[in-house]
């Protein structure tokens, strides 16, 4: 969307190249040749224009550049071949036109089969779980058209409410085939397994077959993730945290980090650690916000290299509504980095119950506005 964007706001630029060809012949009568700009236009305009705009503009260049020799008296060798290179040049740029339009065809195609396959992958949960209230988004880095890694899952067990938030190391089909392991484990182990070590230690199995089945770089995959355990009450949360971006704890105007007590290893890669699975308990007020994300969202950085920062955002009083943050902050990330994410983001939010708490939509691109570039 961004690069459309800018490409349409770029579209007249071969016509003022041919502007500014024709600015400097009139200042700088006979000096100096302008058929280097003129013949510029027809290349610059095989990026920007369709097919028939690049030829155009080439045929414009071509007629100017031959007034110009006309007004300038007797045509010479140079000259004319000047005018032929032109030609040339226009049609070797409605070549690279044609073979430009029909690479972002098959890109766009390619992203639209790789949303597909993430929206089969990662389908929304509903806007309650048991009692609370869910809000979910997924947004996508398009600089590529890749399946990414990242993935979510929010289950209601007798045990409470458990969820899953992780990313997984590589993009592309190896990570698809991960990401839908750790989704069928998590399912499996939050429904039966009592504790939630017991469920973290059937994650670290499900992905270290996964990795022993595996060849070449996706041998050598991993996957940072978030354990959490919301209890039958709501009153707390028990996070298990595998290398992965503390989760935030949002209330009363204020922003918690989530820290773990110790750091652990991420999925794949507990055998290097210890044997125990540390979970840290944290108390969950009511009216209070518990915000879950990849390292899309930490890791964005602004156009000077500088990584955005979710407290401040954050730090002011929200109603009790897991969309409301979820749009804030999103909000603000994309005014940091301009509109764009260097990588896939995935953020969960979940919400108590309690007077006045307002269920989440849990819905992908929810009603963000992105600033444009260049306003």
């Amino acid at each position: 969307m961004e690069a459309t964007e800018r490409r349409r706001r770029l579209r007249w630029l071969p016509a003022a190249v041919i502007a500014v060809a024709l600015v400097v012949d009139v200042a700088t009568p006979g000096s100096i040749s302008v058929f280097p700009l003129l013949a510029a236009a027809p290349s610059v305009a095989a990026p920007l224009l369709s097919l028939g705009g690049t030829i155009a503009t080439g045929v414009a260049a071509t007629l100017v550049g031959s007034e110009l020799l006309y007004l300038a008296g007797e045509p010479t060798q140079e000259s004319l071949v000047a005018v032929i290179s032109m030609v040339v040049l226009t049609g070797t740029a409605a070549v690279l036109n044609v073979l430009l339009t029909r690479d972002r065809r098959q890109l766009r195609t390619s992203r639209e089969v790789a949303a597909a396959v993430q929206q089969a992958v990662l389908a929304d949960p509903p806007s309650r779980v048991g009692r609370l209230a869910v809000a979910s988004r997924y947004e996508v880095a398009h600089e590529e058209a890749a399946i990414g890694g990242d993935l979510f899952a929010v289950k209601e067990t007798p045990h409470g409410v458990r969820m899953l938030i992780a990313d997984v190391r590589g993009k592309g089909l190896e990570a698809v085939r991960t990401v839908n392991a750790l989704l069928g484990s998590f399912h499996e182990a939050a429904e039966h397994r009592p504790d939630l070590p017991g469920v973290v230690r059937q994650l670290e199995d499900r992905m270290r077959d996964t990795i022993g089945q595996a060849s070449g770089e996706e041998g050598e995959s991993f996957a940072t993730a978030v354990i959490a355990e919301v209890s039958p009450d709501s009153s707390a949360v028990r996070i298990a945290n595998r290398g992965h971006p503390a989760p935030l704890l949002v209330h009363d105007g204020g922003v918690s980090p989530l820290e773990p007590a110790t750091p652990s290893l991420p999925l794949g890669l507990g055998g290097l650690g210890r044997g125990d699975v540390p979970v840290d308990r944290f108390d969950l007020p009511d009216r209070a916000t518990l915000v879950l994300f990849t390292d899309g969202i930490d890791e964005a950085r602004d156009a000077n290299g500088v990584f955005f920062d979710p407290v401040p955002v954050l730090s002011r009083p929200f109603p009790p509504d897991p969309d409301a943050v979820l749009d804030a902050l999103l909000s603000a990330v994309f005014r940091h980095t301009g509109g764009t994410l260097q990588d896939d983001a995935v953020l969960l939010a979940v919400t108590p119950d309690g007077d006045g708490a307002v269920a989440g939509g849990g819905q992908r691109h929810n009603a963000v506005a992105r600033p444009r570039h260049g306003g």
